[in-house]
């Protein structure tokens, strides 16, 4: 039995029901369980002296919260960073432009990118993750992120990506990047019968994600449903990214993009679906009544001049949704502390300034926001119990509550990002200050950053390699280029 004590936090926030925020509380963690919570007023050193403890973490200059939840990625992406010739693109030229790269992609390559995408997770207080690839040329296969996965130590949803439809059926990716659908399906439920695990707790979770409606058949988005739904996993793809997504799907399936989930069986709480910035009301409140989730990616969106997505609207309306970095490539950064804050500062300036107001004849100017727009702990919470939710993983993880799963992002408030600014409130100066790396990040009870460093992987290797993968990725797509 291993057991760990948070000590005496500056400013814990719980995200359980009540909001419940602490100053000066203690958590205690039990063979990566939360056993219980100290409040600053219980006397702890007198229970300390009768039960030691493994390991004591001092947390007085520190704000705690729940390890953070990203609810979509790219990993490979990591090696295509800024590259050039789409750095001004948006989404259909930029995977355009892409395509050709990424067939070049390797299995080292995979290990190599998802590893460095994990770090900078976990360094930016992400202790779960999602990921979605959906293209395997010369051998790659999904396995390889899962033991990525498992070398740095994070919590991970797995989703095989797929896609079935090349430019000569009428889709967006070249053919050479298509796999024929009954591969695609007996190759999801290998990787499901291999590697997912639905026990409390699990590491690993398997998923099904054809890619979008632009590169796969509505054939096998029935029939994905259908294996995912036999063996209790989820679904996740793209939807309504932008207006040339949208265009697509009604020029090939004479429907809106909520049409088309709903008619292939592709709502529910057991599918969540990445960007929707172009989801009409209607699909809004079919997923509100559904409780069919919704990654929002902020960064790529801006980054590839999709648009806005009316985050405060769909919450009202009750849309499960939770924050995803997106692929490093649209991103060009995998930092989910500053995904939470781009969520919030877009969603403000999205709905533009308030007018003047007039009551009683007298104008009044410089009026507050107001309570409908999103606030920092509006923020932090879709980071973490959004997250969890979208997932389907809202029983485990996303709070810090006993009985739950030990994971947490532990920033520290005396560094200049946070002077002035933690002093007043140290939770919403997580979001208002600049983004700083956590100093800690706990997964399961483990340790994986400690003191800003982390512990799984030695971060100078893995970045030489990469980068030097990264040179080959693009070096061996030149020809296809020019």
């Amino acid at each position: 039995m291993t057991t760990l004590l948070i000590h005496r936090a500056q400013h814990i926030a719980t995200q359980d029901d009540q909001g419940t925020e602490h100053q000066g509380a203690s958590v205690l963690v039990r063979d990566g369980r939360i056993a219980r919570i100290f409040t600053k007023d219980e006397p702890l050193d007198a229970w300390l002296a009768d039960n030691p403890v493994d390991e004591v973490i001092d947390a007085r200059k520190h704000v705690v919260i729940p390890g953070m939840v990203n609810t979509h990625h790219h990993m490979v992406q990591c090696l295509t960073r800024a590259v050039p010739q789409v750095q001004n693109a948006e989404l259909f030229s930029w995977l355009k432009g892409l395509y050709p790269i990424w067939l070049g992609l390797t299995p080292e390559m995979v290990r190599a990118s998802n590893q460095v995408a994990m770090a900078e997770l976990l360094l930016s207080g992400c202790t779960t993750t999602s990921d979605h690839l959906y293209i395997y040329p010369n051998g790659v296969r999904l396995d390889d992120s899962i033991e990525a996965a498992h070398d740095i130590g994070m919590r991970f949803t797995a989703t095989r990506g797929s896609m079935s439809v090349g430019e000569s059926q009428g889709g967006l990716p070249p053919d050479q990047a298509v796999e024929k659908e009954p591969f695609i399906l007996k190759e999801t439920q290998r990787l499901i019968e291999t590697w997912h695990d639905a026990s409390f707790g699990s590491m690993t979770h398997v998923a099904v994600a054809p890619c979008s409606p632009f590169s796969v058949s509505q054939d096998l988005m029935r029939e994905s449903a259908k294996l995912a739904r036999a063996y209790g996993v989820r679904l996740h793809t793209h939807l309504a990214e932008n207006d040339h997504d949208v265009a697509y799907t009604q020029e090939k399936f004479n429907c809106t993009p909520a049409q088309y989930v709903q008619d292939l069986d592709w709502v529910g709480n057991d599918v969540w679906h990445a960007h929707c910035v172009k989801l009409d009301d209607d699909g809004a409140y079919l997923f509100a009544k559904t409780r069919t989730g919704l990654a929002h990616c902020p960064c790529s969106n801006m980054r590839l001049a999709s648009g806005i997505l009316p985050l405060r609207r769909f919450l009202d309306m009750g849309v499960p949704i939770g924050l995803g970095v997106d692929g490093s490539a649209s991103n060009d950064a995998g930092h989910m502390l500053n995904e939470a804050r781009q969520a919030m500062l877009l969603a403000r300036v999205g709905r533009g300034n308030q007018p003047p107001q007039t009551k009683n004849g007298q104008t009044f100017f410089g009026c507050d926001v107001g309570p409908s727009e999103m606030t920092p702990r509006d923020a932090i919470r879709l980071a973490t119990r959004g997250g969890a939710e979208v997932l389907g993983r809202s029983h485990e993880i996303g709070q810090i509550k006993v009985g739950y799963c030990a994971d947490f992002a532990m920033f520290r408030t005396d560094t200049l990002s946070m002077a002035g600014g933690a002093v007043h409130d140290p939770l919403g100066a997580l979001l208002l200050c600049s983004s700083d790396n956590a100093d800690y990040a706990i997964v399961n009870g483990r340790v994986m950053v400690r003191e800003g460093r982390l512990t799984s992987v030695d971060i100078g290797p893995l970045v030489e390699r990469h980068n030097q993968l990264a040179v080959q990725l693009a070096e061996s797509a030149r020809p296809a280029l020019t």
